[in-house]
């Protein structure tokens, strides 16, 4: 805080042993929170137009033309506002709102963030929940709703043979597997946190990926020590699968053998042909883990363990982790991923993405 009570509770004490009165605690605390709500050392709010292309590919993932172009698909009716209002009246432009968004490329504190858009610590984190919150509202059926343009019949065929192009499957479009991401403990409900297996506290996601790159469903969280097999029963996607028959995805050994979802031969006496299918196809699968890596190398702040807070922020509701796969799939979109280059299928355009949203 200042030199004489660099901590609360040093204040705290003084103000308890009359060392200070009330009205000397309360200026020492205004005075510390007109510090911390210090502007831009220029007093100017954050402006768009003077960053360069490279400052907005380092500070914001997107080059700065990609940026108003995500603005612009994300500003369809129900999506991010011209004008973004907290509810404590605090406003800002859409296009400032969506920058904000840097605390998810990095863990920064909101300290960090202040110098570059001019606001208060208070203010960004408003912004920055609204604008997260606009997204999972409007667009997180992006990640559940398999009725999609770059999802219709033509296109699963267009997946299928890629796939088959290098495997001996099928008609599989996909692959599926699941992930844990680490949280800090909570102080309650660690148990139902608690995985053995990872020896950390952690939530699970599990993931459908198409070879294009694009994650085409996302499910959780739910406690660490679920088991995939019961993620996948407890989240009715088995129902939505059934419809893109005879279309189905591939899994691991967790997943029992069903129309929708076909696994790896099992056994210990299987054949050389069984063998070399079994390898072929966990070397597709791993483009599972391309995406789970992709989300987190891209937006760094989900894959921050300590800023994980199930009690204190949305992680338990999902929301960190489910934007930042929409956003993943925006960059697919614009930029590619390994995924598609591995199975040569290139994504949809930005604009088709969100079409049926």
């Amino acid at each position: 805080m200042n030199l004489l009570f660099p901590r609360y509770e040093d204040l705290l004490t003084a103000f308890y042993f009359d060392v200070l009165d009330v009205d000397e605690v309360l200026l020492f605390l205004m005075d510390d929170n007109n510090k911390r709500q210090q502007l831009h050392p220029t007093g100017q709010r954050f402006n768009f137009d003077t960053i360069t292309n490279d400052e907005s590919l380092a500070m914001f993932i997107f080059s700065k033309q990609d940026v108003i172009r995500l603005r612009g698909v994300m500003g369809i009716p129900g999506g991010i506002p011209d004008k973004i209002e907290c509810e404590n009246k605090t406003t800002s432009e859409g296009l400032d709102g969506l920058c904000i968004l840097r605390r998810l490329a990095y863990p920064n504190r909101l300290a960090d963030l202040v110098p570059i858009f001019g606001r208060s610590e208070s203010e960004i984190s408003l912004i920055f929940n609204e604008v997260l919150n606009h997204i999972y509202t409007n667009f997180h059926n992006l990640l559940s709703d398999f009725h999609q343009v770059w999802l219709n019949h033509g296109n699963l065929t267009r997946y299928a043979d890629a796939v088959h192009a290098i495997t001996p499957m099928q008609n599989c479009w996909g692959f599926i597997d699941g992930t844990t991401r680490p949280v800090s403990r909570p102080i309650v409900g660690q148990r139902e946190l608690y995985s053995g297996h990872k020896m950390a506290h952690a939530l699970k996601f599990q993931s459908i990926m198409a070879p294009n790159g694009l994650i085409a469903n996302m499910f959780g969280p739910m406690e660490c020590r679920r088991h995939d097999a019961a993620m996948l029963m407890g989240n009715g996607v088995v129902q939505h699968l059934h419809e893109l028959l005879p279309f189905h995805i591939y899994g691991d050994p967790a997943y029992a053998l069903r129309e929708e979802i076909m696994v790896p031969f099992r056994g210990h006496n299987l054949t050389d042909a069984e063998n070399a299918f079994n390898k072929q196809m966990s070397a597709a699968r791993v483009c599972v883990e391309w995406g789970f890596s992709k989300i987190c190398t891209l937006w760094a702040f989900v894959g921050y363990k300590k800023n994980q807070k199930v009690l204190l922020q949305p992680v338990a509701k999902s929301k960190y982790y489910l934007v930042a796969a929409i956003l993943t799939n925006c960059h697919t979109c614009l930029y590619g991923s390994q995924t598609g280059e591995h199975f040569g299928v290139n994504p949809p355009a930005l604009e088709d993405y969100f079409l049926n949203r």
